[in-house]
């Protein structure tokens, strides 16, 4: 009897030590993610500041989204911008209880615990919508574990932080802050995030005007981004829409009438691609990204010197030249473009910045590349030039696989060359570009280089004269397929687009567009040898104008004026001083334009003919916000003189004059029918491998290049080859658009303002001059 009570004693502490334990180490896990021994768990103050991948906007000057710099396409929303369809679709499927809890539901997890662990039924989750932000905000550890019970004890670790940090959300955070912060992170595929970014991309809406079925897909989406998308699974999208406004109904957010009603309807998804390679203005967004995230160059990152020195100079000049790095967030911390929701102004017009891609693309596709296949079609030699022999040929080629990111990656990893080289004669699978759209083929990558030469380019930058502001900028036909951007990534030969800056010099020395000089060939002695440019025979041994001689681009009177002006001379008191930075050589060839120039470079000079002689260095950027709207860089054109009013007037005479009778007059008057007054100058380079054309209006200058990925690759006639038949189109498709478009505030009426007390007659009495001004017939440019 006496050991009764001892042993009963003994059974209730071992049931009491039972009982206990759970609770004992309820508290020993709470102590340890207190101290942060079972790994990292957020801080008050690190919840007072989560950080999140918030996407930089990019913006035109007409306030329009060209698109953003993101990891994560990610914009922020608050809570009074939140349509009630929105925060009602969500509490009904996601958190009935959200506003009855502190972070935890625990029914909810118990419900979880017995039906979907003990009854192995399908209950759903147990968490709720402050445990998921915090599961976002800090996600899990992804460590795979083999041993079945550590993995139960890693979720389970992890459920104790995710209930830890859910307190502490709910303890600083109301429940309208939680639930916008919630809908700012969560992903619904696509790489969008945030819902302000799904209802713009799904719906082109915006979350305060969104429809009750719009919600429903987006809240749809938060159980599985990809199985429920409505663009790759639009069947299993609309089933998913419809059980989320059930869920309403039975919670009466819905009637039931609204309910039938708005389940007949189909998705209507309105999709917008959301991405780097698509969009407005994508050849400008990859500059400013490389050029604003760039670091003070140091010499040992640089191969060459000279890329090295340009850089330099840019960082101590160009103040969005490495912006993230120059300028510090209030922590110290470089701003980083990806992640920290900088709100970028550019300068673009979006409507004319619309314009000009569309005619880079109607020419190219429309006129230029048939032609250039058709030269081609019975070429041995093809794309590149009959000049090559097939041994050259192959040169090229090899060159071209050499330097491609396929090759470079390939020798970066090890892979022999041999090893290599077969890869890319291996036919694969592949999607390629066409002008009838993309193509899913079969090719070697081989090939496929060879393809892609086919494709001629092209490249268009308009600015506006008074302002420096860059209001268009297309840096190729398709970003996605060709990525590299001749505007400001590299130059090539100038041809007779240099011509205009001897005569800039004659003009600010006196002469007048007027003055007649010989049309005869010019002989240049250089040192042992002599060298005559080679000149039509057009009104050969006769007097003519300044303005006859550059309308019909005549190597004779530009080499008439080297001879006057050595190029030295030129170079020093004209083409640097209208902003070309680029290496020029001093030789008489100069006329010829055989330097290598940007086409930057060249819509910045010319438009110095429009600015009344001030250069204005071209701008691409205003201001620089960041994410709450706090203004934190404003940007300015540098401007400087680079001579007089009255030698840009009549600098600005002689352009009128090519447009009005010479290489450009029938295509500009007769084909686009544009009856404005302007000025400008055809361009065409050795073996026509580009072709140009600069244009100046009074309130617009633009500027266009075409050619070949290799100089090699040309056409082989001039009629087709210059650059009044590669350029010049392009510019009048979209000066025609754009004189269409009476909401721009440019006009086929403005006029080219005249220096006060300018009495200088320009009605040259000139018989040749004035048989040149009919429309019915094409002037060509002079070759070399």
């Amino acid at each position: 009897m006496s050991n009764t009570p001892r042993l009963w004693k003994r059974y209730l502490i071992i049931l009491w030590g039972i009982f206990s334990v759970p609770f004992i180490l309820l508290t020993l896990m709470f102590i340890l993610l207190a101290q942060g021994k079972l790994g990292y768990i957020p801080t008050f103050e690190e919840l007072e500041n989560p950080k999140n991948n918030l996407a930089s906007l990019v913006f035109s000057a007409d306030s329009v989204l060209l698109g953003p710099f993101a990891l994560e396409n990610r914009s922020y929303v608050d809570f009074d911008e939140l349509s009630a369809h929105i925060v009602n679709a969500l509490i009904s499927t996601e958190d009935i209880r959200f506003n009855r809890h502190s972070g935890v539901d625990a029914r909810g997890t118990a419900r979880m615990i017995i039906k979907s662990v003990i009854l192995r039924q399908d209950a759903g989750g147990g968490s709720t919508i402050t445990q998921q932000l915090a599961k976002n905000l800090y996600p899990r550890d992804t460590t795979y574990y083999s041993w079945k019970p550590r993995r139960y004890i890693k979720l389970g670790v992890s459920k104790f932080k995710e209930w830890n940090t859910s307190v502490k959300l709910e303890r600083n955070y109301t429940k309208n802050e939680i639930l916008v912060m919630y809908l700012n992170t969560v992903p619904f595929g696509h790489n969008t995030f945030g819902i302000k970014t799904a209802c713009d991309v799904f719906f082109d809406t915006s979350p305060d005007s969104i429809a009750v079925e719009q919600a429903a897909v987006l809240i749809g989406l938060l159980k599985a981004p990809t199985r429920y998308s409505p663009v790759r699974n639009p069947q299993r999208s609309k089933f998913r829409r419809d059980i989320v406004m059930s869920q309403m109904l039975k919670y009466d957010f819905l009637t039931e009438m609204e309910f039938d009603s708005l389940s007949a309807l189909p998705i209507g998804l309105n999709y917008r691609v959301q991405d780097h390679n698509v969009g407005l203005a994508t050849y400008l967004r990859q500059y400013l990204a490389k050029v604003m995230a760039k670091d003070k160059p140091r010499r040992r990152e640089y191969f060459l010197f000279s890329q090295y020195e340009k850089d330099s100079i840019q960082w101590e000049e160009n103040p969005l030249f490495g912006w993230a790095h120059k300028n510090r967030k209030p922590d110290g911390s470089p701003y980083n473009i990806y992640r920290d929701g900088l709100r970028i102004y550019t300068t673009l017009d979006s409507k004319l910045q619309e314009f000009a891609e569309e005619s880079v693309v109607e020419h190219l596709a429309e006129n230029l590349q048939d032609a250039f296949y058709t030269e081609k079609e019975e070429s041995p030699t093809a794309p590149f030039s009959e000049d090559l022999d097939e041994e050259q040929v192959k040169r090229l080629i090899r060159r071209s696989m050499r330097n491609s990111d396929r090759y470079r990656g390939l020798r970066n990893a090890g892979v022999s060359v041999d090893s290599i080289e077969s890869s890319f004669n291996t036919p694969v699978k592949m999607r390629v570009f066409s002008w009838g759209g993309e193509k899913d083929t079969i090719m070697s990558p081989l090939d496929s280089l060879i393809w892609y030469k086919y494709f001629l380019r092209a490249a268009m930058m308009a600015m506006e004269p008074g302002t420096g502001h860059v209001r268009a900028y297309v840096g190729g036909p398709n970003f996605k397929y060709f990525k590299y951007d001749p505007i400001t990534m590299g130059g090539r030969q100038a041809g007779s687009i240099f011509k205009p800056f001897l005569y800039t010099l004659a003009m600010q020395e006196g002469y007048d567009p007027c003055y007649k000089v010989p049309n005869v060939p010019q002989t240049f002695e250089d040192r042992d040898s002599t060298w005559t440019p080679r000149s039509s025979s057009r009104n050969l041994g006769k007097m003519v104008t300044l303005r006859w001689g550059l309308a019909n681009s005549v190597n004779n009177v530009s080499a008439w004026l080297v001879k006057q002006y050595p190029p030295q001379v030129i170079i020093d008191d004209v083409i640097k001083k209208m902003g070309v930075r680029s290496r020029i050589a001093a030789v008489n060839s100069i006329i010829y334009g055989t330097s290598d120039v940007t086409l930057y470079e060249m819509v910045g000079a010319y438009n110095t003919f429009a600015n009344k002689g001030v250069y204005i260095e071209p701008i691409f950027v205003t201001r620089i916000e960041d994410k709450n709207g706090n203004i934190l860089s404003r940007f300015q054109a540098k401007q400087s003189e680079a001579f007089s009013e009255k030698t840009a007037y009549l600098m600005v005479d002689l352009l009128k004059g090519v447009v009005n009778g010479g290489t450009a007059t029938y295509r500009i008057r007769n084909v686009f029918g544009i009856e404005a007054e302007m000025g400008g100058k055809t361009g065409t380079t050795q073996n026509h491998s580009d072709g140009w054309y600069m244009g100046i209006a009074p309130n617009l200058v633009a500027g266009v290049w075409v050619g070949g990925d290799d100089r090699s690759i040309h056409f082989d006639n001039m009629s087709l080859g210059q650059g009044a038949n590669m350029a010049l189109p392009i510019y009048g498709r979209f000066m025609a658009k754009v004189y269409a478009d009476s909401t721009r505030g440019i006009y086929q009426e403005d006029r080219f303002e005249k220096p006060p007390n300018f009495n200088l007659l320009l009605d040259c009495v000139d018989d040749i001059s004035e048989a040149t001004k009919t429309f019915d017939y094409e002037i060509w440019e002079e070759d070399f």
